[in-house]
């Protein structure tokens, strides 16, 4: 049964995906908040469709920690649940993203309409420029960042080394830092078809403030409360 609904899941996501991209493409001459308002509709189906195809549905604590003004969304990456389920949580974002990802058929061309700050890893020091460059733009747009420290899922109950990045947006740019953990890979795993029926629980910290911080503190904050928080959740 389990099999035969994550195909369902599947299935239906490969046929809605297309439809979504052709909208996406369509909100080209749009404000970005706009577009993205628009584009994360595909973001809210899929939840829905998890939750009636899967079983699997969200609990969300710690809401009242989201500030009401722009901020970094640093999130544990286990499963592909969080690329869409932070969409729901938090308000506009983009993310900062593998630029290779903007090469998939249909996903990517729909992802190049959200904004996404798209950096190549291999360029070392380009990329953090970059990074923080395109951030500061994003932020000053309105958009929340997100950003997965780890760089690439890990499975869950592993850790994956915390860049830094993301705590040098924060201290260079003063938008607080918001840490999320969740438990995600436990029904949906890292690259895994198969999707459990249950409940994802997303946790979200208290905003950390860089002011006084150093990237490296910021960082050090970050993944202390994240992996501390992964541990307490059911």
């Amino acid at each position: 049964m389990v099999f035969l609904r994550s195909l369902i899941f599947a299935l239906l996501q490969a046929v809605i995906t297309p439809v979504y991209t052709l909208i996406a493409i369509l909100t080209f001459p749009l404000h970005p908040i706009t577009r993205y308002r628009i584009i994360s509709g595909w973001a809210l189906t899929m939840l829905w469709l998890l939750r009636v195809v899967c079983g699997i549905r969200m609990e969300v604590r710690g809401a009242e920690n989201i500030p009401k003004r722009p901020c970094l969304v640093l999130c544990k990456h286990q499963s592909a649940w969080e690329t869409i389920a932070l969409q729901k949580v938090f308000p506009p974002q983009v993310w900062v993203i593998k630029r290779e990802l903007l090469w998939l058929p249909f996903f990517g061309w729909g992802l190049a309409m959200t904004s996404p700050v798209a950096i190549k890893r291999s360029e070392g020091r380009e990329a953090i420029r970059q990074l923080l460059r395109q951030g500061k733009e994003r932020l000053k747009l309105g958009f929340c960042v997100v950003i997965f420290p780890e760089g690439t899922r890990v499975n869950f109950g592993e850790r994956g080394r915390y860049k830094i990045g993301g705590a040098l947006l924060s201290e260079s740019s003063g938008a607080p830092a918001i840490p999320v953990a969740h438990n995600a890979g436990k029904l949906w795993g890292r690259n895994s078809f198969i999707k459990y029926p249950g409940v994802i629980t997303m946790s979200i910290g208290q905003a950390i403030e860089p002011a006084g911080l150093k990237a490296e503190e910021i960082n050090q904050r970050v993944e202390e409360w994240i992996e501390t928080e992964v541990m307490r959740l059911p």
